[in-house]
């Protein structure tokens, strides 16, 4: 890993594509001026956070990989700020099965690397095995100055796939993020366990973690902000608030990720053959609304 000024963006849906764009376009134009050269968006970083229904009109917000508007418009971005841009799609492949998608555009606006989401959530508010499936792959990107893994907003809940990507070789994890509310219990702020069980996967892998939150209201379920970076040791670099549109700029410095697993080699001092167990299942039904889905594949 070499020195790397990251930044990352949170945003609210304007309401129409175009100004979403233009506001993403001058949020990455901040983080950039500020010295970024590698900048996170938010999940569906240019459209609304459309699977907090079950309306088909949802799936008219796919899109291929290449020459659809996130591939334009993160292009434009990556291009005339001459960095790399980590944005969030909602894909629909070339076999029509769809995908929630996290892109890697360079800085010549080329797009270089992609990671499709594993965990798919459901339930109230959060309907994205409607919508789409889960994949089965955890790349690792190297982008010359740090080895990138990209999963996906409720990829962050399983530490299971942090460690997969640290055995893997990275040294940075980036979540784009659409997380809110709880319909079913309005009472419950998941925000403090949101951002410790992501600094649990920073601490036990060794690796910095950042996560890029929406802000505003959709559906009637208000986002939460509070988009941060970490560093390994699980310290908060930067955090933004829970309401506001706004921009984090941070330097990760190799020397904290070098230190920490100098100090705690947890990666080298596991007992894989006593692991077995993980791979079974639970004790105990799962709650009725996660019964019987299909979270491989999605097709329409």
């Amino acid at each position: 890993m070499k020195p790397v000024r990251f930044g990352l963006t949170q945003t609210a849906w304007t309401g129409d594509q175009e100004s979403m764009v233009e506001q993403q376009a001058d949020l990455v134009s901040q983080a950039a001026e500020q010295g970024a050269t590698l900048v996170l968006l938010q999940e569906f970083s240019i459209g609304p956070y459309f699977a907090g229904v079950t309306d088909d009109v949802g799936f008219s917000w796919a899109e291929p990989l290449r020459g659809g508007p996130s591939d334009l418009a993160f292009s434009r971005f990556a291009s005339d700020n001459g960095i790399t841009v980590i944005g969030s799609i909602y894909e629909i492949d070339e076999t029509g099965e769809y995908w929630d998608t996290a892109t890697v555009h360079g800085p010549s606006g080329t797009l270089e690397h992609y990671t499709r989401k594993v965990h798919i959530p459901s339930g109230e508010g959060y309907y994205e095995t409607h919508f789409f499936g889960g994949y089965d792959e955890y790349p690792v990107h190297d982008l010359g100055s740090v080895q990138l893994a990209a999963p996906t907003c409720y990829d962050q809940w399983f530490p299971e796939l942090a460690r997969i990507y640290a055995l893997e070789g990275a040294e940075l994890i980036c979540y784009p993020t659409a997380i809110g509310a709880e319909p079913t219990d309005p009472d419950m702020d998941s925000q403090p366990s949101w951002e410790t069980v992501m600094r649990g996967h920073a601490i036990a892998n060794g690796v910095f973690v950042a996560a890029a939150n929406r802000v505003g209201e959709e559906n009637g379920i208000p986002f939460y902000g509070s988009s941060f970076v970490c560093a390994p040791s699980g310290e908060i670099l930067a955090r933004a608030s829970r309401t506001e549109p706004e921009v984090l700029v941070v330097d990760l410095e190799p020397s904290d990720l070098d230190h920490w697993r100098e100090l705690f080699p947890l990666l080298h001092q596991r007992r894989p053959d006593t692991y077995n167990r993980i791979t079974g299942t639970p004790v105990g039904d799962a709650p009725d609304r996660w019964q019987g889905q299909d979270l491989i594949r999605r097709t329409r």
